[in-house]
């Protein structure tokens, strides 16, 4: 008989790309979505869809426990951070197996100024970061961090509410307009490009981890700060500095831990590689390109989840060959090439132009 896992946020691609690599595993699954936007819930690709409130609302966590005793799931996973968060406090109420650190760990990996504090403390490289809660820490900040600050929500996924600030009225209109005093963060502006190390860990043990690179954001000319949270295309890589800096962000906040841990890194003008936030209990956005190149870390996850045997895994660290390529957009089906095959479409323009020329 089939395991049941129930998906929270399940009309989000996020975790559509969750349900996708499961109907990939070689073993099925019964999937039952829930979703807080009705909208959203239409396109999930569940076996069985429910509207449940969003993670914020008084009554989200009863009406999720009524799901649960009516479909008898054996696991669930949630996507958003919001449903992580409640469902991690409130794991030992809900009566279905999950795959959590503990539950100090998210509230700090979704805390970015207390991630900051752990690293620094631990002696990683990061930008200078400071909490905003007055105009007076904001003056603090440029005077600190110079002219040009990073500014972000200090919870949130996707770039929320980031904007690069050169001016202190803009800073200022910017916070105001959202209400921010106190939820906002400025850091030290890095370079664009980042690196995501996504793991899964078993009780202090590594079981598998993968590097990718993003190539560039989708929509980033739709955004104040460039940063949309959509990755347009990411490519593999192996870099084995940057694997013992990921496990290094992670032990600075946790000694052992447990599940999903995806460090964000960032690189700076030195061209090193700082981290920036760990998205924990949940997979990065476009993780469906490791299932498609030949690495399903939902299944491996769900396996453990559930107290069983993962497949086994020939090299723990960047099993995924380097260069695999990820090209993905709205209303368009991903693609998965390499970097080799896109150069050689640049290649032969590069000759045509320079044909021209002579």
């Amino acid at each position: 008989m089939a395991k049941s896992i129930m998906v929270t946020g399940a009309g989000g691609s996020p975790s559509t790309n969750f349900v996708r690599s499961l109907q990939e595993a070689p073993e099925s699954f019964y999937l039952i979505g829930t979703d807080s936007d009705k909208y959203a819930l239409q396109r999930a690709e569940t076996n069985e869809r429910y509207l449940i409130p969003s993670a914020n609302e008084n009554d989200y966590l009863e009406i999720l426990k009524q799901y649960v005793e009516e479909t008898h799931p054996d696991f669930i996973h949630a996507q958003p951070d919001e449903e992580v968060f409640q469902i991690s406090k409130h794991r030992h109420e809900i009566g279905v197996a999950s795959f959590l650190p503990k539950h100090e760990t998210i509230e700090i990996c979704q805390n970015k100024v207390e991630s900051y504090r752990k690293w620094m403390k631990a002696g990683l490289r990061v930008p200078r970061t400071l909490l905003i809660n007055s105009e007076e820490d904001l003056k603090q900040a440029f005077e600190e961090i110079g002219s040009k600050l990073w500014l972000r929500e200090i919870r949130g996924a996707f770039g929320k509410g980031s904007i690069v600030a050169e001016d202190i009225s803009l800073a200022r209109a910017w916070i105001d307009s959202r209400n921010g005093w106190g939820k906002f963060s400025a850091a030290r502006c890095l370079l664009p490009k980042s690196v995501t190390w996504l793991s899964i860990w078993k009780e202090g043990e590594l079981i598998v981890a993968q590097g990718r690179e993003r190539l560039y954001w989708e929509f980033a000319n739709r955004s104040p700060s460039g940063v949309t949270g959509i990755t347009g295309a990411g490519v593999t890589f192996s870099n084995s500095t940057l694997d013992e800096l990921a496990k290094k962000a992670i032990f600075a906040i946790d000694k052992e831990p447990n599940g999903i841990f995806g460090v964000d890194l960032t690189y700076d003008e030195q061209g090193v590689p700082n981290p920036t936030e760990i998205n924990v209990g949940r997979f990065f956005t476009t993780h469906h390109f490791f299932t498609r190149a030949g690495l399903n870390m939902p299944y491996i996850y769900v396996k453990l989840g559930l107290g069983e045997r993962v497949p086994s895994i020939s090299n723990k660290i960047n099993p995924l060959t380097p260069g695999l390529c990820w090209i993905r957009g709205m209303d368009f089906r991903p693609v998965l090439t390499d970097l080799n095959h896109i150069e050689m479409f640049e290649a032969e323009l590069n000759r045509r132009r320079k044909s021209l020329r002579n």
